[in-house]
């Protein structure tokens, strides 16, 4: 394996199963949530991220996550992201995400409408779906229209979603939207 210059990575269990970091100078590059076995190494290994002990700021973020699925309350706007290659629009959009706290969803659409983009909810979910960071940035929390669950890229799909979602009391079919959420 290649190792990137400055990028860590760890493994480490969750109520989820295995999950891993990928780090950086900059901040936190990579969440990788559970796979099948050996795929987050070697999801690891393809981004060049090194087996290294976390710094301080990259443990809290781990133990923030294991807290987290193993359904405790757990607090991610402190975790710095390294954004290197990811678009401006997603950016706008992973901030204004990072906002809706635990036990809340809100929809493509108003996430469009927060970052001033109306119409454009499937630009959201291309977004959502690339999102480096799940969990830290709660793609979770993000739902289609009338509270539909919608789809979810990590492994395991939309019984991911609703397992994350469960964690946080939401059952999706209800209303998604609080006014004023992104006022």
């Amino acid at each position: 394996m290649e190792v990137r210059a400055g990028i860590g990575g760890q493994a480490f269990d969750t109520a989820l199963g295995r999950c891993a970091v990928a780090w950086s100078g900059h901040g936190l590059r990579r969440v990788l949530l559970p796979d099948r076995e050996g795929a987050v190494r070697r999801r690891l290994e393809r981004m060049g991220a090194g087996p290294a002990p976390p710094p301080p700021d990259v443990a809290a973020a781990i133990a923030a996550i294991v807290a987290h699925v193993a359904g405790a309350p757990a607090e991610f706007g402190g975790v710095l992201l390294d954004e290197a290659g990811v678009e401006p629009f997603e950016r706008r959009v992973y901030a204004a995400l990072r906002r809706v706290p635990r036990g809340v969803t809100t929809t493509y659409g108003a996430l469009a409408e927060a970052v001033g983009a109306p119409g454009a909810a499937r630009e959201v979910g291309v977004a959502m779906g690339r999102n480096p960071w799940p969990i830290v940035v709660p793609c979770h929390r993000v739902l289609a229209a009338e509270g539909r669950l919608g789809g979810f890229s990590a492994p395991g799909g939309a019984e991911t979603k609703r397992r994350l979602l469960a964690l946080e009391g939401v059952h999706p079919g209800g209303t998604p939207d609080l006014p004023g959420l992104f006022g």
